[in-house]
């Protein structure tokens, strides 16, 4: 599988390699390791995922498989058992855990947070107590971003999208700013064309400029002593140490010198670390983290009430204990539209702040909806680690799972009546409703399965 090399990248890798181009020429021509990450609040056993997995060294639920599985047939995939993430990124968990050895409630963002994977990876190591936004300025990415936020299952995570500098009044409130930064995609060559035909030597500045803009605007959001982690999928200095060097001098930051064992060979770039497809089994990936040593903690003060979202009434607050395993830890909103949504308690006033700065707030966990007496559950509310456990369900295969994962309605002669919890392998794949003489299938219309399954 070879890969046709851009003459200028060609001659800058050459440059940045000396003697190991020829590897990494190499590399790129051989097939891209397929790689998971597991979900810790969704345990699965090795065999429901696929067999032969081997783990990723710098990451305690990150394994590779054997072969590229169909993911779509995959109910385990759907249900949020796991998380198709390329193997180099996870290393983001490994510097987390030295950079914040004790376990203390943290304040997180995710910059540039589509399609979800490293906001999955923060939401699966942040202390609890925590609180996880993950933000994504392309309004036609955040569905996605949404719907795998909602398949992870964590309460604790929320969305937003916006520009970078829409984020001006949160200066100083964060712990963690995450930023992986829209880059060039170099190291992106051996797993998509499209980011060898797109590549030119205009477009590396152009991301570089474009990086050093988001940078700005998310150094001022770290509170002092917290952590910007910088990261790309890229090879070049501009993009790399070059902004990496920029974030030290012109904005004052302290880098943060990390403890990697010398056999994973992550080559150290003096303020950062590369990771190179020839020396480890991943792609091409450079990321670096930096202290908040200066600067003023956040100065803002929460509003008593959320903008266009009142409580629940207390008789339908006593309701949620029916449908959450714990319901209060929990506080509920509804929308003008009747939806309920839900955050942990432990977060009101934070998620009043955010509430306060932020233009249009930010996007909390559906839950249903009240119709009278009666409560319709939503989907997100299925795939959250807080469903009670005593809610009735009906335990499918692999083909009836798939059969509800194209909307279709089952045949279920034995299933108790009412609101009924399809599951596969012990995990919640959404909602179905018995009405005796039918079964309906709540999957979201936007969730179903289009592809052919005979076919496969």
């Amino acid at each position: 599988m070879a890969v046709h090399l851009p003459e200028a990248f060609r001659e800058r890798m050459q440059a940045q390699l000396g003697d190991n181009f020829e590897a990494f020429r190499a590399a790129l021509a051989t097939e891209p390791p397929v790689s998971i990450r597991l979900n810790p609040a969704k345990p699965v056993a090795e065999g429901d995922v696929a067999t032969g997995l081997s783990p990723v060294l710098w990451h305690p639920q990150g394994y590779y498989l054997p072969e590229r599985p169909v993911f779509t047939l995959d109910p385990v995939f759907h249900a949020g058992g796991y998380y198709v993430q390329e193997a180099s990124s996870m290393i983001l968990e490994k510097v987390l855990r030295q950079v914040f050895p004790r376990q203390h409630p943290l304040k997180a963002l995710d910059l540039s947070a589509a399609p979800g994977g490293k906001s999955t990876l923060l939401a699966s190591w942040l202390p609890e107590g925590s609180l996880l936004l993950a933000n994504e300025v392309i309004r036609s990415r955040v569905t996605i971003l949404k719907e795998n936020l909602d398949r992870w299952g964590y309460s604790n995570t929320f969305t937003s999208s916006y520009d970078p500098e829409s984020f001006a009044g949160m200066n100083g409130y964060f712990d963690v700013v995450l930023v992986d930064a829209p880059c060039s995609g170099e190291g992106l060559f051996r797993k998509d064309p499209d980011a060898v035909n797109e590549w030119s030597v205009d477009h590396v500045q152009m991301c570089s400029s474009r990086q050093r803009r988001i940078l700005a605007a998310a150094v001022k959001l770290v509170a002092p002593g917290g952590l910007l982690l910088y990261s790309t999928c890229t090879y070049n200095e501009f993009e790399n140490e070059q902004n990496a060097e920029w974030l030290a001098r012109e904005q004052g930051l302290t880098p943060v010198e990390l403890d990697l064992p010398a056999e994973w060979d992550i080559v150290n770039k003096g303020l950062g670390y590369q990771m190179y497809p020839h020396l480890v089994r991943g792609e091409g990936f450079y990321f670096a983290a930096f202290r908040q040593m200066r600067g003023f903690g956040f100065q803002g003060k929460p509003q008593r009430n959320f903008t266009k979202l009142i409580p629940i009434s207390r008789k339908q607050e006593a309701a949620m204990s029916d449908w959450l395993e714990d319901a209060d830890k929990f506080f509920y909103l509804q929308r003008p539209d009747d939806t309920v949504l839900m955050a942990p308690a432990s977060l009101r006033q934070d998620l009043l702040t955010l509430d306060r700065t932020l233009p249009q707030g930010v996007w909390m966990r559906e839950v249903g909806e009240f119709k009278g007496k009666d409560f319709i559950p939503a989907h997100p509310l299925a795939l959250s680690i807080d469903i009670s456990s005593d809610l009735p369900y009906v335990e499918l295969d692999r083909d009836l799972s798939l059969q509800f994962l194209k909307k279709e309605n089952l045949i279920l002669p034995d299933a108790p009546k009412g609101w009924l919890l399809a599951r596969h392998r012990g995990l919640n794949l959404g909602w179905m409703k018995n009405l005796g003489n039918r079964m309906n299938n709540y999957l979201p219309k936007d969730w179903r399965i289009r592809m052919d399954i005979r076919e496969v």
